[in-house]
């Protein structure tokens, strides 16, 4: 039996090495075959085509790479595309679709200039996704501890951490401000 190998990528040395997984991405069904080894943020970006799915340190620390899996925010170099057989993920390319309104979270960062760049700017705009998600509003520490995981070269965060103020208000209505 032969074992399925990428284009220019040496043979694989157990057959065992290849998953079909089975997975839904920004709505639609995505079944694939896919390494033991190869990363969330690979599959998005090389099989799927979704390079807004930012790819940074590959270590975890900048948050670029953030996408929802099963709502809940992941980092994509951290995590395999075999663990997320079975969930339903989303990426920034997901939270609107052409011709359509941005959702609060994308207004509030255009709004606020929370970007400068805007290459870690789809990472902050999915956990402040997840943010808006939540039952009721986060408290300023679980805020302040989900954005601690993300870094921006460019800015002093304060753009960054108004837009996700203005998010959180427009989701919950306005909240009191504490010094």
């Amino acid at each position: 039996m032969s074992t399925p190998t990428a284009p220019g990528l040496p043979p694989l040395s157990e057959p065992t090495a290849w998953h079909t997984i089975s997975l839904t991405v920004n709505g639609e069904p995505v079944t694939a075959q896919v390494e033991s080894r190869l990363l969330l943020s690979d599959f998005l970006r090389t099989r799927l085509g979704l390079t807004g799915t930012h790819t940074g340190c590959e270590h975890g620390v900048c948050g670029a790479c953030t996408v929802l899996l099963d709502d809940a925010p992941v980092r994509t170099c951290l995590t395999l595309a075999v663990q997320a057989a079975g969930a339903e993920l989303r990426t920034v390319e997901g939270l609107t679709q052409d011709g359509r309104p941005l959702t609060p979270v994308q207004r509030a960062f255009h709004e606020q200039h929370g970007m400068q760049c805007g290459f870690c700017t789809p990472g902050y705009v999915m956990t402040c996704t997840a943010l808006t998600e939540r039952a009721c509003r986060p408290d300023d520490d679980t805020v302040a501890d989900e954005l601690s995981g993300h870094l921006c070269r460019c800015t002093g965060y304060q753009n960054i951490r108004a837009a996700v103020r203005q998010a959180l208000d427009e989701r919950y209505g306005q909240q009191e401000e504490t010094s």
